[in-house]
C-alpha cells in the first residue's frame, strides 16, 4: 500500500542461475523439451528486494517457457550507460513473438494474446504486468523486441547496486 519493501543489494545473476535450474530440472515446464542457454550471464547486482526480482525472473522465464519451440537463451550484464552503470538481463525464446502492435498492449493486466491462449489454458495474463510493475517499482524499465531468429527477447534494464 505505497510502502516500498526493504531492499538489499542483490545478485541478479543468481536469480537467473537458480530459475533456469528449476526449469531444466522440471524439463521446460510445457511438457516440451526446452534448452535453457545460461552461457551469457555474467555478473550483475543491483539494489532492490530479492523476493520481487526474482518474481519478476521466474514470471520471464514461465513465459518463455510456454512460447518456446526449444530454446530460450538467458543473459545477464553489466554496462556503463549515460544514465549511469546498469543491469541489463535479457530472456529470449525462438517460439512465435510478440507482433509490434503488442508489444505495449501485453503488459497490461489480464492481456493474454490469441497465440498464447492456444497453446495453454492456463495464465491470468497477470504475469507481464507484474514484471513490468516490479521492474519500475526497482528505477527500472523492461521492453520486448523480436530476436535475430524471430521469437521475442524481453529486456529488463535496471540501476546497478550503487556499492559496486
Amino acid at each position: 500500500e505505497g510502502q516500498r519493501p526493504p531492499t538489499a543489494p542483490v545478485d541478479l545473476d543468481d536469480l537467473v542461475l537458480r530459475d533456469a535450474d528449476r526449469l531444466r530440472r522440471s524439463g521446460g515446464g510445457t511438457g516440451a523439451a526446452v534448452e535453457v542457454d545460461t552461457s551469457g550471464v555474467g555478473p550483475g547486482r543491483v539494489e532492490g528486494n530479492d523476493r520481487l526480482l526474482a518474481r519478476v525472473v521466474r514470471n520471464l522465464v514461465d513465459n518463455a517457457a510456454r512460447h518456446a519451440e526449444g530454446r530460450i537463451t538467458l543473459r545477464v550484464r553489466s554496462e556503463s550507460s549515460e544514465r549511469g552503470q546498469r543491469v541489463q538481463f535479457t530472456v529470449a525464446d525462438d517460439g512465435a513473438g510478440v507482433p509490434p502492435e503488442d508489444r505495449e498492449r501485453i503488459f497490461d493486466r489480464f492481456t493474454r494474446l490469441d497465440e498464447g491462449r492456444a497453446r495453454d489454458a492456463g495464465g491470468s495474463g497477470l504475469g507481464l504486468a507484474i514484471v513490468r510493475d516490479v521492474v519500475e517499482a526497482h528505477g527500472g524499465t523492461v521492453s520486448v523486441s523480436t530476436g535475430d531468429r524471430a521469437g521475442a527477447v524481453f529486456t529488463v534494464d535496471l540501476p546497478a547496486d550503487p556499492g559496486e
